[in-house]
C-alpha cells in the first residue's frame, strides 16, 4: 500500500494528455457510450481484464468534500488475444491529467464522452492508466451527490447498472469482462467510506488536512456494474452471522428511525435459507446494506455493498405491506449475490438470469424463512399484475430476448423480466419438482462461479438434474412473448354435475406477441359455501394443460360448485377467466366469503384484468370493492384494490357516472376507516384511500379536522407523512394553498419534506401551478431525479383533468427534446410519467397524436417503445369506457 498516494482533486499529476483543457459538461444530461452487443462481443473476444486499481479523491483543496468533480486515477491490467489490435476504453470525464498505454501517452485530443478513448496497438500484456476529473451527478446514475438539508452534510453513492461505472473510473464497461478490483478513496476524515471489499487500512493525511485515505481489499472477479462506493457521515450499525460481518447504514439525520433489528433479522434469515438451498457459500466476504438518498429504484445488488432507497427507513407509520415489501427487497438483492454477482449473464439478452431468479428466490426465502409466509399472495396481487400489464403492451418481449445495445436494456427492467420471469420459474418448479430444480441450481453455481453464462448453460444443468429435456419448454416459456388466457368450458347434467370439463387456452391474437399456446401445470379449485356461509375449497385437481382445449376427466361427475377457480394456488402464469356462474357468486357476496387469501387474490386479479380487457364494466368492479374490500384481511390486497378502484374511476369508467361514484367511494373509505380496529393497518389504508378520493365539503372537512386535531380517529397517529398527505388532499381541492405548504415545509425541513412540498405545490388546482410544475420538470437539468418524480406526482391531477388538457399536444411536441436532453434513465420515467393518459386524454385525439409520433421510425427505438406503451394504455381505456357506458 505504500506506493498508493492520495490525489488532490483539481491538482494535476502531470501535463494533460493530448491537447485538452478543462471544459464543462452537464453530468446529468451527458450521453454515455451506448455499447452495442456486437461491439461488446468483439471486445470480449479480444480482451481478458485482470485487474483494476482505482484511486479516488473526493476532497477539495481544504480537505472538505469536493462539489462538482472528483479525481479518479485508474490502472488497468489486461491481455489482448491479438497483439497490434486496438480497442476502446469507457470513461465520462471533464479533464484528463494522464492517459497512457504501456507507458506511452495516448492521444485524447478528439475525446467525446459518448465515444470513450481509443487504445491503439495493444501488446499481449497491457497496462492502461487514466487520471482524470470526473463529475458527480444528481440523477441517481454514476456517483450521485446529495446534500442533507438538515445538517448540510454531503453523501455520495454509486449506481452503475447497466453501464455507468465509467462515470466513476475508466473501464471496459460490460458484464462479461470481469476483473478483480482494488479501491483507495481519499475523503473527509469524519466520513465513513464503504465499497465491495473490506477495509484493510485507513491513513490520515500527512499535511494536517482533515481527510484520510481508506484502502479496500481486492475483490474476487466481478463485473463493473456491481462495483460500488458509498461515502459520507453515515450512521452505522454492525452485527455478525455465520462468519459474515454485517453492516447497516443510513444518513445521520435518519438514524433515530432506523429499525436495524428487523433488517438484521431478515438478513440472517436470508443467508441461512440461501446457504441451505444454494449449496454455495456467500462469496464476497462482508455484507453491507446502505440506505441512500434520492435512489431511483428499490435497491441495487452491488457485491457486498448493497444500496437501498432510504424510503425503507420509515420515518412515519407504515402498514405491514411496506415492511413485507422491504423484506422482499432485502432478500431479492441478497439472492443477486449468487444470481448476477457470482454468476453473471454474458450480455443483457439474459438479464432474466439475474432478475427473474432473484425475484423467485426472494419470494421462496420470504415465504419459508420470515414472518411473511403469505408473500406469494402479495406477489400474485401486485407483481403479477405488473407483468400482465407489461405483457399486453405492443412492446411485449420474451423473458430471454435479444438486446441490441445498452440503451435498449434500460427499458427492459420491467414486469416481464422481473415478475413474469419469476412466475415462469415457479411454473418450472411445479413442472420438474423443487428438489430437482434446486439440485440444478447448485450445479449451476458450482460450474460457473465467477464467470458469465447464457440460457443454454442453465438449461444444461437443469436437464441433467431434472431428467427432463427442457429446450421445448424454454422455447415456449422463455423465448416467446405474450400471455395466454385460460377459461373453463363446462357442461352440466340434470343433477348439476359436470358432464364435461375442459380448460381452453386462448393465445394472444395480435401482431406484437408470438401467439404461443403453452403447456401449463396448474391446479383447479372447486369452492362451495359451507353451513356457516364461508366459501371453502371442496376439491382440488392438479393437472397438465396443453393445446387450445384440454379435457379434465378428473372433474367429470363432480357437483358444480359455487366457484370454479382455474390456476388455484397460482402455479402458472396466465390470465384467468371466470365462468358466468362463478362471476355471479363473486358479485353477490362470494368474494367476501372466500376464506383463502391467495384464492381471493386470484379472484380480485381476474376481475381487474377483465376490466382492463373491456369484459367487465368498471362500475361492476367498483361494486366488488364496495362489497368485499371492507372485509378483506390481507393488507396488501386492500391497498391494491383501492388503488385499482381509483384508477378505474379515472380511466375506465364512464366519466358522468364516475363523478358521483367517486363521492360514494370516499364515503366508503371513511366508513371503513371508522369501522377498522383502532391503530390497525386497515385503518391507515382506508384513511389513505379517503384522502386520495375526497372531494365533497363534508369529506374535506373531516380531512381538515384530522390536520387541525378537531377530528380524531381512535388509534390514528397524524404523523409527518400523514400530515403531508392530508395537506395535499386539501390543496388539490382548493382548501389550502401556498401559505399552508410553506408552513408545512418549515415544520419539516428534511429532504422528504422538500419533496412533499414540491408535490403539494404542483397539486395546486390552477393553470399557473401546472405550468410551473411542467417547466420545472422538463427544463431544469439540475433538478434531482427524486425531486422530478415528486413534482410529477403533483402535476398529474386525477380529479381536475381539465387543467391538463393542453399538455396532451404539448407532450408529443416535447417528447423528443426530453429524450435528447436527459439521461436515458431520467428520460424513461419522464416519458412514462407524462404520457397523457389522464382522464381528459382518454380519447381518439390522443391516439391520433401517438400514431403520428410513432409513424416517424427514425426516432430511438427505446423512445418509440415507451410511446407505443402509453398509446396502448389509452386504447384500453377507450374500450373499457365504452363497456362501462353501455352497462349504465
Amino acid at each position: 500500500m505504500s506506493s498508493v498516494r492520495p490525489l488532490s482533486s483539481g491538482q494535476p499529476s502531470g501535463e494533460p494528455a493530448g491537447d485538452i483543457d478543462t471544459y464543462r459538461i452537464d453530468a446529468n444530461t451527458v450521453r454515455v457510450p451506448n455499447l452495442t452487443r456486437e461491439d461488446a462481443r468483439h471486445r470480449a473476444r479480444l480482451l481478458r481484464v485482470e485487474s483494476y486499481d482505482v484511486l479516488l479523491d473526493l476532497t477539495d483543496a481544504s480537505g472538505g468534500p469536493s462539489e462538482r468533480t472528483f479525481r479518479s486515477r485508474t490502472t488497468i491490467r489486461f491481455t489482448a488475444a491479438i497483439p497490434g489490435a486496438s480497442t476502446f476504453l469507457d470513461v465520462v470525464a471533464e479533464r484528463f491529467h494522464e492517459v497512457s498505454l504501456n507507458g506511452q501517452p495516448v492521444d485524447v485530443s478528439g475525446y467525446e464522452p459518448a465515444d470513450g478513448i481509443v487504445l491503439p496497438d495493444l501488446a499481449e500484456h497491457n497496462v492502461a492508466v487514466v487520471d482524470a476529473d470526473l463529475l458527480y451527478t444528481t440523477n441517481g446514475q454514476g456517483l450521485h451527490r446529495f446534500v442533507d438539508p438538515i445538517d448540510n452534510e454531503v453523501y455520495l453513492y454509486s449506481q452503475f447498472e447497466t453501464t455507468d461505472a465509467k462515470r466513476m473510473y475508466a473501464c471496459f464497461d460490460q458484464p462479461d469482462l470481469k476483473a478483480s478490483f482494488t479501491l483507495h478513496v481519499t475523503a473527509p476524515a469524519h466520513w465513513k467510506v464503504v465499497s465491495n471489499g473490506a477495509v484493510t487500512a485507513v491513513k490520515d493525511a500527512e499535511d494536517g488536512r482533515q481527510m484520510r485515505t481508506t484502502h479496500f481489499a481486492t475483490t474476487p472477479r466481478m463485473s463493473t456494474y456491481i462495483t460500488a462506493l458509498v461515502a459520507g457521515p453515515f450512521f452505522q450499525a454492525t452485527d455478525h452471522h455465520d462468519g459474515i460481518d454485517l453492516g447497516l447504514y443510513c444518513r445521520n439525520s435518519l438514524a433515530e428511525h432506523f429499525d436495524t433489528d428487523e433488517l438484521f433479522t431478515i438478513t440472517k434469515q436470508g443467508f441461512d435459507w440461501y446457504h441451505r438451498h444454494f449449496g454455495y457459500r456467500y462469496a464476497f466476504g462482508k455484507y453491507d446494506q446502505l440506505c441512500v438518498p434520492e435512489f431511483n429504484s428499490g435497491a441495487m445488488e452491488n457485491a457486498g455493498c448493497v444500496t437501498m432507497s432510504e424510503d425503507y427507513v420509515f420515518t412515519s407509520r407504515v402498514t405491514d405491506e411496506r415492511r413485507e415489501r422491504r423484506a422482499t427487497t432485502v432478500l431479492h438483492e441478497m439472492a443477486h449475490m449468487w444470481f448476477g454477482d457470482l454468476v453473471t449473464m454474458r450480455w443483457f439478452d439474459d438479464l432474466w438470469l439475474n432478475e427473474s431468479f432473484a425475484e423467485w428466490a426472494a419470494n421462496m426465502a420470504q415465504s419459508e424463512a420470515t414472518k411473511w409466509p403469505g408473500i406469494w399472495t402479495t406477489f400474485a396481487n401486485t407483481e403479477k399484475t405488473w407483468a400482465y400489464r407489461q405483457d399486453q403492451f405492443p412492446s411485449t418481449h420474451p423473458i430471454a430476448c435479444e438486446i441490441e445495445d445498452a440503451e435498449a436494456v434500460e427499458v427492459n427492467f420491467d414486469g416481464i423480466t422481473y415478475a413474469k420471469g419469476a412466475s415462469v420459474l415457479k411454473q418450472l418448479v411445479a413442472y420438474v419438482g423443487l428438489p430437482q430444480f434446486l439440485a440444478g441450481i447448485r450445479q449451476y453455481f458450482a460450474e460457473h462461479a465467477y464467470s458469465n453464462t447464457t440460457l443454454g448453460d442453465l438449461l444444461a444443468t437443469l436437464n441433467a438434474t431434472s431428467g427432463r429435456e427442457l429446450s421445448d419448454w424454454a422455447k415456449v416459456w422463455l423465448e416467446t412473448s405474450g400471455i395466454s388466457t385460460l377459461s373453463p368450458e363446462l357442461e352440466l347434467d340434470s343433477e348439476g354435475r359436470f358432464s364435461s370439463f375442459a380448460v381452453c387456452q386462448d393465445a394472444p391474437r395480435d401482431t406484437s406477441s408470438d401467439n404461443t399456446v403453452r403447456p401449463h401445470r396448474l391446479a383447479i379449485g372447486l369452492y362451495s359455501y359451507d353451513d356457516a356461509g364461508a366459501l371453502v375449497r371442496v376439491h382440488r385437481a392438479e393437472v397438465d394443460v396443453d393445446g387450445e382445449r384440454t379435457p379434465i376427466a378428473e372433474l367429470v361427475g363432480q357437483q358444480r360448485p359455487d366457484l370454479v377457480l382455474l390456476n388455484d394456488d397460482d402455479l402458472t402464469y396466465c390470465k384467468l377467466r371466470l365462468d358466468p356462474h362463478s362471476l355471479h357468486t363473486l358479485r353477490h357476496g362470494g368474494l367476501a366469503a372466500l376464506q383463502d387469501s391467495l384464492a381471493r387474490t386470484l379472484c380480485w386479479s381476474a376481475a381487474w384484468e377483465m376490466v382492463r380487457d373491456a369484459q367487465l364494466a368498471a362500475r361492476h368492479y367498483i361494486a366488488l370493492v364496495t362489497d368485499a374490500a371492507g372485509s378483506e384481511s390481507t393488507i396488501s390486497v386492500v391497498q391494491s384494490v383501492t388503488k385499482y378502484a381509483l384508477q378505474a374511476l379515472e380511466m375506465y369508467a364512464d366519466q358522468d357516472w364516475a363523478q358521483a361514484a367517486r363521492v360514494r367511494f370516499a364515503d366508503l373509505a371513511l366508513a371503513n376507516a371508522r369501522a377498522a380496529v383502532p391503530g390497525s393497518d386497515h385503518q391507515l389504508a382506508w384513511v389513505h384511500a379517503l384522502l386520495n378520493s375526497a372531494g365533497t365539503e363534508e369529506q374535506l372537512d373531516f380531512a381538515a379536522g384530522l390536520l387541525s386535531g378537531e377530528q380524531q380517529l381512535e388509534g390514528l397517529a397524524v404523523d409527518t407523512d400523514l400530515r403531508w398527505l392530508i395537506l395535499r388532499s386539501l390543496v388539490a381541492n382548493g382548501r389550502a394553498g401556498e401559505a399552508e405548504i410553506a408552513d408545512a415545509a418549515a415544520a419539516d425541513p428534511s429532504a422528504a419534506g422538500a419533496r412533499h412540498a414540491a408535490t403539494a405545490r404542483a397539486r395546486i388546482p390552477t393553470a399557473e401551478a401546472k405550468a410551473a410544475a411542467w417547466t420545472l420538470m422538463v427544463d431544469n437539468s439540475e433538478l434531482s431525479t427524486a425531486m422530478r418524480r415528486a413534482v410529477m406526482e403533483g402535476f398529474r391531477d386525477r380529479w381536475r383533468p381539465e387543467l391538463l388538457t393542453s399538455y396532451t399536444t404539448r407532450f408529443f411536441k416535447e417528447a423528443d427534446g426530453l429524450w435528447d436532453r436527459l439521461s436515458t434513465e431520467t428520460a424513461k420515467f419522464m416519458v412514462i410519467g407524462l404520457f397523457p393518459n389522464w382522464s381528459s386524454a382518454i380519447d381518439s385525439e390522443t391516439l391520433r397524436l401517438a400514431d403520428e409520433f410513432l409513424a416517424d421510425t427514425s426516432r430511438p427505438a427505446a423512445l418509440q417503445r415507451l410511446i407505443s406503451e402509453g398509446r396502448s394504455e389509452v386504447a384500453r381505456a377507450v374500450a373499457a369506457r365504452a363497456v362501462d357506458t353501455a352497462a349504465g
